[in-house]
């Protein structure tokens, strides 16, 4: 399992956007996220969320080539702390990811990891309203998560 689980902004969006971002805290408990990503989100948060700082802010700068502020810092953020799941939807991210050797999941994984670990959700309405907020996902992992 792993210590430290940091979120990017866009699973925080589409998770409270669709009234389930209490989705993280029953897979994960603590959810970690950076400065920029609490700014990018703009929302209270509850208190599960702690904000933490990235302490090489010359590293987010040096990752931040292509990225957004808030998929740079949680990156650096990762590299901080050992023993990290990254929560990312972004393609770039997740490859630069990969470069870095960390360990990485997206939106869709957490509810994935919430149905694999017994958590009561309704897959479908969850899809459905992912889908209604924009979120685009690819046929294969609907079917995955549906079966």
């Amino acid at each position: 399992m792993h210590r430290n689980v940091i979120s990017n902004t866009s699973c925080l969006i589409i998770l409270s956007n669709t009234g389930r971002l209490d989705l993280l805290r029953d897979v994960y408990g603590t959810i970690l996220i950076t400065d920029e990503v609490a700014d990018e989100y703009g929302d209270s948060l509850p208190e599960w969320i702690a904000i933490t700082s990235v302490i090489d802010k010359e590293k987010t700068r040096l990752i931040s080539s292509g990225l957004g502020i808030g998929e740079s810092s949680t990156i650096a953020l990762a590299l901080e702390q050992s023993n990290s799941l990254m929560i990312l939807d972004d393609k770039k991210a997740r490859r630069l990811a990969k470069e870095y050797e960390l360990t990485f999941t997206g939106t869709l994984g957490v509810v994935a990891r919430a149905k694999n670990i017994g958590l009561a959700i309704d897959i479908q309405s969850i899809i459905s309203d992912f889908k209604k907020c924009g979120f685009w996902m690819p046929s294969d992992i609907e079917q995955y998560l549906l079966s």
